[in-house]
C-alpha cells in the first residue's frame, strides 16, 4: 500500500532557506579554520540577513529552532572574536589559539545544525 504524503510548501521553502544558510555558514567556518581560504565576512552577514529575515516565518514551526540556532551562533562568534581581539594583537599565538577554538567551535554548531535540518530534527533551545 502506497501512502501519499503531502508536502508543505511553506515548511520545504523553510528547508530550503536553511539549507542555503547552512552552507554560506558552512563556507565562512571553513575558510575560518582553514589557513589561506577565507571568503570574506560578507557571506557570512548575507546568511545573517537570510536568517533575520525569514526567521518570523518559521514562528511556531520545528526549523524555528534553526533559525535561532544560526542567529545565536553568529552573535556568539562575533562576540568571543571581538573579546579576544585584543588578546591576538598583544600576544600574537595566545590570541591565535583562541580564534582557532572559536572558529572549530563555530563549524561544529553549523555541521550539528545542518545534519539536524537534514534529518528534520529541531535543535536544542
Amino acid at each position: 500500500m502506497n501512502e501519499i504524503i503531502e508536502v508543505d510548501p511553506r515548511q520545504q521553502n523553510l528547508k530550503t532557506v536553511g539549507h542555503i544558510s547552512y552552507f554560506l555558514h558552512a563556507v565562512v567556518a571553513v575558510g575560518a579554520v582553514v589557513p589561506g581560504f577565507q571568503p570574506g565576512v560578507l557571506l557570512l552577514l548575507v546568511a545573517f540577513a537570510l536568517d533575520l529575515w525569514k526567521r518570523d516565518d518559521a514562528r511556531g514551526t520545528w526549523q524555528e529552532s534553526h533559525f535561532s540556532w544560526r542567529i545565536r551562533s553568529v552573535i556568539w562568534a562575533g562576540v568571543l572574536y571581538v573579546v579576544t581581539f585584543p588578546l591576538f594583537l598583544l600576544l600574537y599565538l595566545p590570541g591565535a589559539i583562541a580564534w582557532a577554538i572559536i572558529s572549530i567551535w563555530f563549524l561544529y554548531r553549523v555541521v550539528r545544525g545542518w545534519l539536524n535540518l537534514s534529518s528534520g530534527t529541531a535543535m536544542p533551545a
